[in-house]
């Protein structure tokens, strides 16, 4: 018989698996974890100390830093927090286009997670299917703000600006012929939502390849099935939100329990599992997709009947058009004002949540009257999840670690924020 010995061992901080700079000190007995322990502080940027010292308007850009893969998410949160705290509304078709680039930023943030988190433990293909589909929406990304990933697309007030007419289309290559770039720019013809309703049509045929890859693959069910158990009553206490409650059969999506902009106008479903293990969160999230695809839909039959403004018009708040602003006195002055000290918000406080694709991602904001935050905390989803790694891999074995840490979809840069 071999020894089994009792060891400390380092998972991280820089491992393929760990998503980020995560490390874990984990006690094993041969190859099974008895405690584990994560340590962070490994990516701290200060954002919360950050934002404090800037005006509201130029701390946008920084929420899109913290998940950096659920950008428009973290905006949204942090510019209902300020639009709460002035007592204004953002016009209803700006509300549309929200929830629709915020389902648009679910779709991406569970393709990404798919394809991490099956390349974690061993499937390859479903990593190169996922980031084909998340081409196409970060295409839809830059197309409204200019950039492919940190946006700052959501102002208070509204949105930057309405949806383009046309999309940017793909040159003459040597790699392609003349029929192949007409065919690759056959969606691009049209406007963004003609390019988005493409989409819409064909990504339920491709979440349907991803299940045949992996629903019922045994390699997959044995890395998941059973591993990282949550029950209800934990999963609750633990403070989990977003698909690691639902995965333990919680319905609980603060899009249908405390509806925000339009979803109290859309029909959706929630998806729940049954035993709270990774198998269970993997097909949760799945679901998710489907859902955010009909959303989706819902939102480009309402904006393609209803134009509208995005921004209100006030110029304490919104910029004044460039025209405008090179034309006219008064419309330089707002806009200079906006653009160095912003504006000031009344005093109070408030808390602001949001049906993150990782959980609730909430901004509590105080503010003293002033152009800038007297407090900012953010509420990241991924946080009391990570907290839960010691309780969910007591007992598995090495190789399950890698499992629990992508079933908890974590990104460090809201954990580490």
């Amino acid at each position: 018989m071999s020894e089994i010995r009792n060891y400390t061992m380092n998972f991280g901080p820089q491992h393929p698996a760990a998503h980020g700079v995560l490390r874990v000190i984990m006690e094993m007995d041969g190859e099974v974890i008895e405690r584990c322990d994560p340590h962070i502080g490994l990516l701290h940027r200060g954002t919360e100390k950050l934002a404090e010292s800037k005006p509201y308007n130029q701390s946008i850009g920084y929420m899109d830093r913290l998940d950096y893969v659920s950008m428009m998410c973290n905006e949204h949160a942090y510019v209902m927090a300020i639009e709460n705290l002035l007592g204004v509304t953002a016009p209803i078709r700006a509300q549309y286009i929200r929830v629709m680039f915020d389902e648009i930023t679910r779709i991406l943030n569970h393709c990404m997670w798919l394809g991490a988190h099956g390349l974690d433990i061993g499937a390859m293909t479903v990593f190169l299917y996922c980031f084909r589909e998340r081409e196409d929406l970060m295409d839809c990304y830059e197309a409204v703000s200019g950039a492919r990933m940190h946006a700052t697309y959501y102002r208070p007030g509204g949105v930057y600006r309405d949806l383009p007419d046309s999309m940017p289309q793909y040159d003459k290559s040597d790699r392609f012929s003349d029929a192949e770039t007409k065919q690759r720019n056959e969606d691009r013809s049209g406007s963004l939502l003609d390019f988005i309703e493409a989409f819409t049509e064909r990504f339920p045929a491709y979440v349907d390849e991803y299940e045949t890859l992996l629903s019922d693959n045994r390699i997959w069910k044995q890395r998941t099935v059973d591993i990282g158990i949550v029950t209800p009553e934990r999963a609750k206490a633990l403070g989990f939100t977003g698909p690691m409650l639902r995965g333990s059969g919680i319905e609980w999506d603060l899009r249908k329990k405390q509806p925000y902009e339009v979803y109290d106008q859309l029909d959706f479903d929630i998806p729940v599992g049954t035993n709270g293990d990774s198998y269970d969160r993997y097909l949760v999230r799945v679901e998710e997709m489907r859902q955010s695809n009909r959303i989706i839909k819902q939102c480009i039959e309402w904006l393609r009947n209803n134009p509208g403004p995005v921004m209100l018009d006030d110029h304490k708040l919104a910029p004044p058009s460039r025209e405008d602003m090179k034309g006219d006195m008064e419309s330089l002055i707002h806009h200079f004002k906006l653009f160095t000290e912003g504006y000031c918000v009344p005093a109070g406080e408030v808390y602001t949540a949001i049906e993150h694709p990782k959980g609730e991602f909430g901004i509590y904001l105080i503010s003293d009257g002033a152009n800038k935050p007297y407090r900012v905390k953010i509420r990241a989803p991924g946080y009391p999840h990570l907290a839960a790694l010691n309780e969910m891999s007591k007992g598995h074995m090495l190789a399950d670690m890698v499992a629990i840490i992508g079933t908890q979809d974590i990104v460090f840069g809201e954990i580490d924020r």
